[in-house]
């Protein structure tokens, strides 16, 4: 080989490799442009009615978060084991739906479900169990959970620390886009829906399309059964477009993307020089 040939094959492989490193960087969602994830709070009965049909629908699978408590968990018990066998995850909104009353604005709080009023280990143990119900309903064990209301303090100690073991990670309810290094796997970014048009939701998804970033819906009522509520025709309009775009666009439940960003970011961390 001539020396000019071995040039060019060197400038080949280069443009290859650099190619190759920026297809890593900004596609690493499954080789995908975006993830989106789809989650929903308090095992309610439009759960079940509403938001599933409509997943089921379009082959699209989100997470669920339950409240242990919930009598729609008791009453449907059959339907939530049915939703997970077709790949919808069944994640740990704790026992009681601790919130802490003592923040202004929580008069819905009761002495009953005051997180405020907690100890530590009660706050750990609930959730714990919540778990232990949520296995005996889909037989896993790798789950996220989301903390009720977003309140992670309790006595000003963030009560998660003792169950990172126990999670791949936890959704909270500050909304932001954000790349796999930025996340926080202790306080996944959401945005809280209620009563946005679909144009707002397809906004949001295409901003992550265009920075590569993940977003995470934060739904309750879908289509009415609870005072924050997705009216079903946008819910149905944003699935609609999140299939229809299905090669460009991630959709998974929480504890899938929350492992391929542990992931990467274990093995970024590894390649930093020591």
């Amino acid at each position: 080989m001539d020396q000019l040939s071995l040039l060019r094959l060197t400038a080949a492989l280069l443009l290859t490799s650099c190619a190759a490193s920026r297809a890593q960087t900004t596609m690493p969602w499954n080789n995908k442009q975006c993830a989106v994830v789809l989650t929903y709070d308090d095992a309610i009965d439009a759960d079940l009615d509403a938001a599933i049909p409509a997943l089921d629908s379009l082959q699209l699978r989100g997470t669920f978060y339950l409240i242990g408590s919930s009598a729609v968990v008791a009453r449907r018990l059959p339907e939530w084991r049915r939703a997970a066998q077709r790949g919808h995850e069944l994640g740990n909104h704790a026992l009681m739906h601790p919130c802490d009353g003592s923040l202004p604005g929580r008069g819905f709080v009761t002495p009953d479900n005051d997180l405020s009023k907690y100890t530590l280990s009660r706050a750990v143990s609930e959730v714990r169990a919540t778990n232990t119900l949520l296995t005996a309903i889909d037989g896993r064990t790798a789950r996220t959970f989301a903390y009720p209301c977003g309140d992670r303090q309790l006595g000003g100690v963030n009560f998660y620390d003792q169950l990172q073991a126990d999670f791949v990670g936890a959704r909270g309810v500050t909304a932001g886009l954000q790349t796999p290094a930025q996340v926080d796997l202790t306080n996944i970014n959401a945005y809280s829906i209620n009563s946005q048009p679909a144009t707002y939701l397809i906004d949001l998804v295409k901003q992550a399309q265009q920075t590569h970033t993940l977003l995470v819906f934060l739904f309750h009522g879908v289509g009415g059964g609870h005072s924050l509520n997705v009216d079903l025709a946008a819910h149905r309009q944003l699935l609609r477009y999140l299939k229809a775009h299905e090669q460009e666009i991630w959709v998974a439940p929480m504890v899938e993307v929350a492992e391929k960003i542990r992931s990467r970011q274990q093995a970024a961390s590894a390649e930093k020089p020591r």
